[in-house]
């Protein structure tokens, strides 16, 4: 058969079909740009992906918008109309495609394009992508490529003067990144620009718009699947799609289909044997599968890869006893849900980097959280940020980009919206991270709690049309999309679902709790005010010296400059804190000594609400604080500051995540002490307690053997305060509790029966030793008495392993700061800060 003439035939002409089959090309417009003031001659090189703000400070047009009051200073870029211009050359070859088009995947947000000088597209949305069918309208030669972009702020304007009534915030009218408009913990810049990637795509008669993977069932023999590929087709054809293994390089399953003209989904099956399923950090491996997803059409072929994890995953809200359940079960396994809310990682989003979203996820993984909150005022996050969470076992819990707000109910504006969210959640649907969608951000909570309606002067009609609108968007629109086309992921309409004045709040749905901070409750209340899920709750406290003076004069590094309290975006933030430190702590005069207590005070407050979160599991099964990061350097609720240093919270948090956890609750004069656990196995192991005074003399101990059962919370110890303390000084001792399992130290915690500031801290003798290691330097401290929240630090970047301990006497404490390079003088350059000092 070989040798016949026959096959060499079928040979030609099987070689021949294939090398006319033409892959999407795309090619990113990322040259030549230059941008300019709407109406002015001169024009500056511009950066896509980019903003105005970025670009004008890399033209040195603007100082540092984060550097001292300069926010003040600039907004009128916000307030101007902004163009861009670059020229792309376009060959003969080019022009033969029978598809060209520009794809822009960001444009923030009213934009009108103009292709060699004619329009051709407008843009309304800054969280979609906008295609111009260039064909025809090209020409041999260089194309000039123009966007103009128009004020925000002035569209808002014009948008609300059509109404007869308010919304509670003029920003409801845009699709933009809500907390660009400013937050209680950020700035206001009103970016514009191409804040994505702008492609030249061109393709021949076929092409793939996205895969869709939808997880139909899965055993411990296989998981099945439906995969969707959308086709876009200019012709009606035959074709073939096909879904091919990458770890294996082997095609799981081939289908010949007849592509319709215009874009359709397609499905195909295909599934994986004998699956080793994902789990979150701390509960397992996070197993995943590559597959890629081939089109073969009579032109064209085109490709996408994705990975996927085999998982079960669902939000159980069932009545029980006390109200309504709300938690997660995985692989069927309810898991306590440790984690944060995340907020965009900066202003301008174009400039965070690959580095940037690596770092920040690492942070949460190492402080033992399993979910993020993707919070409904920031941004859609980019593909990484999720395929870092799929790697590291992140649950994500995905807002749409709604918050704290009303919204139009306008054809156009809900259009819009739909388009928006149809895009989103194809993008976003088929991640193993993926937990939940959520309509928005505290807006229920606003219309019915806040006073909207009579601050706002609405009449019955106005309120019974903005309900309406808000019905139809939250519980129309966006469940329909999800259910569309992201089934077996659960929606939400609002986030939280009952205000936390209400006493139902309790015991059913999400809850976030203010009555700290904005109600300036005691840290207690966190103990009694415990929800099904606790959504969010937090508490201020200031970055580390290094970041204020890396965004402040010298001279500005002080409570009462305007310039530090610029920095801080609550309107009595930095009151609050004052009140709370006194409180608890001493108040120094000392700057640095501020600012250390103050990370102290933010640390004790939110770890005591995870610990009363955990404790009352199962009745509550998660707890995401408010917040994880920041957007530019600022005092607000963050563990992780603006440049990724860890405040003494974040270090405070990795203690409270832990998988096994002590905990103390004292109720009148009784004290429990609990054993947390969120491991899928047993312990047989002692509970160790130990009552000293902080010269380290033995006062009282127990040894107390205990079974702990898998993902439980329960009381092993129960004893009277005034009974154990008897006759002693209670500020003078420390009752420190260790679970020991073959002489392994699984979990410890310390309690004081005084408040900080009311405890007789002895002067101890700190020595350290300190030598060269693989990451760094190696410090070892010791102490001759109680050394409480030992702060280290060092004029230097690097990183160190735990900070803001406590040292007992007897103890030693190994610290790796981890860098990569030779820091002169170390020892004599570290530095070492205890809550002593500030007596």
């Amino acid at each position: 058969m070989k040798g016949s003439p026959f096959f060499w035939i079928l040979m030609i002409v099987f070689v021949s079909f294939s090398c006319i089959r033409q892959p999407v090309s795309e090619k990113e417009l990322n040259e030549n740009w230059q941008f300019s003031q709407a109406g002015e001659k001169d024009s500056h090189k511009a950066t896509v992906p980019g903003v105005v703000h970025t670009d004008l400070l890399v033209n040195k047009l603007i100082d540092d918008p984060f550097f001292s009051l300069n926010e003040l200073e600039l907004q009128w870029i916000g307030e101007t109309d902004w163009e861009y211009k670059t020229t792309f050359f376009a060959d003969e070859e080019l022009l033969k495609n029978e598809h060209i088009e520009i794809v822009f995947t960001g444009l923030d947000t009213y934009a009108e394009v103009f292709l060699n000088g004619k329009p051709v597209l407008k843009a309304d949305n800054m969280f979609r992508k906008w295609t111009v069918d260039c064909k025809g309208k090209l020409k041999t030669g260089n194309n000039e490529l123009t966007v103009k972009f128009y004020s925000p702020l002035k569209v808002d304007s014009l948008k609300a003067s059509k109404l007869p009534y308010s919304f509670p915030d003029s920003r409801a009218f845009t699709r933009k990144a809500p907390y660009q408009y400013g937050w209680d913990w950020g700035p206001r810049f009103i970016t514009m620009g191409i804040w994505k990637p702008v492609y030249l795509r061109t393709w021949r008669d076929a092409r793939i718009e996205n895969i869709r993977i939808v997880q139909d069932s899965v055993t411990s023999d296989a998981a099945y699947y439906t995969s969707y590929f959308e086709i876009e087709s200019s012709l009606e054809q035959d074709g073939f799609i096909s879904v091919i293994d990458d770890d294996f390089n082997e095609i799981i399953n081939k289908e010949r289909v007849r592509f319709e003209k215009g874009t359709k989904e397609y499905p195909v099956t295909f599934y994986v044997d004998n699956p080793k399923l994902w789990w979150t950090n701390g509960l397992g491996k996070q197993n995943l599968y590559h597959f890629r997803f081939l089109m073969q059409a009579n032109n064209s072929i085109d490709r996408k890869y994705k990975r996927i994890g085999v998982r079960t995953l669902k939000l159980v809200q069932q009545p029980d006893s006390i109200g309504e359940s709300f938690y997660f079960q995985l692989n069927g396994v309810p898991v306590f849900i440790k984690g944060a809310n995340y907020i965009p990682q900066d202003n301008f989003p174009s400039r965070v980097t690959a580095r940037h979203y690596s770092k920040v996820i690492k942070s949460a993984v190492d402080a033992n959280m399993n979910m993020l909150r993707v919070w409904g005022g920031g941004i859609y996050e980019k593909d990484l940020f999720y395929n870092l969470c799929d790697e590291k076992g992140i649950l994500v819990w995905q807002d749409f980009m709604f918050a704290c707000n009303m919204y139009p109910g306008d054809s156009a504006f809900l259009n819009n919206v739909e388009q928006e969210a149809e895009e989103q959640v194809k993008r976003i649907q088929y991640h193993p991270s993926l937990a939940l969608w959520c309509g928005n951000n505290e807006s229920d909570e606003g219309w019915h709690n806040w006073g909207w309606q009579k601050s706002l002067r609405y009449t019955k009609q106005d309120s019974v049309e903005v309900w309406s609108s808000y019905l139809n968007l939250f519980e129309k629109i966006l469940p329909d999309v999800v259910q569309e086309y992201s089934p077996g992921i659960a929606y939400i309409p609002s986030s939280p679902r009952i205000g936390w004045g209400h006493k139902k709040a309790m015991y059913e749905g999400d809850m976030h709790y203010w009555g700290v901070w904005w109600g300036e409750e005691p840290f207690e209340i966190y103990e009694k005010k415990v929800g099904r899920f606790m959504s969010e709750y937090g508490f201020q406290g200031f970055p580390d010296v290094k970041t204020l003076r890396a965004c402040l004069d010298s001279s500005d590094i002080n409570l009462n400059s305007k310039a530090l309290r610029n920095h801080n975006k609550h309107p009595r933030g930095m009151e609050i804190i004052d009140t709370y430190m006194k409180r608890e702590y001493k108040t120094p005069d000392n700057f640095e000594r501020y600012n250390y207590i103050s990370q102290l005070i933010q640390a004790h407050g939110v770890t005591k609400a995870i610990e009363a979160h955990r404790r009352a599991k199962p009745y509550c099964m998660g707890t995401l604080y408010w917040q994880l990061n920041d957007c530019w350097p600022v005092i607000s609720w963050s563990g992780v500051d603006y440049y990724n240093r860890w405040k003494a919270l974040h270090y405070f948090v990795r203690e409270a995540y832990k998988p096994l956890l002590i905990s103390f609750e004292k109720e009148n004069d009784s004290l429990h002490v609990f054993i947390v656990s969120d491991e899928q196995k047993e312990y047989q192991a002692t509970l160790e307690l130990k009552l000293e005074d902080f010269a380290g003399t033995k006062l009282w101990s127990k040894n107390i053997p205990v079974n702990i059962p898998k993902n439980s919370s329960k009381i092993y110890y129960e004893v009277k305060v005034s009974g154990l303390t008897k006759e002693m000084n209670r500020q003078n001792i420390v009752l420190s509790a260790k679970v020991i399992l073959k002489e392994l130290t699984l979990a410890d915690k310390n309690f004081y029966f005084a408040l900080p500031k009311d405890l007789e801290l002895p002067s101890s003798l700190i020595t350290k030793s300190i030598k060269r290691s693989p990451t760094g330097y190696q410090i070892i401290i010791a102490t001759d008495k109680l050394a409480k929240n030992v702060f280290l630090s060092i004029d230097d970047e690097g990183f160190f392993s735990d900070n803001y301990f406590d040292i007992l006497p007897g103890e030693n404490k190994i610290i790796e700061f981890k860098t990569n390079k030779t820091i002169e003088n170390f020892e004599s350059r570290l530095k070492i800060m205890t809550l002593k000092e500030i007596d």
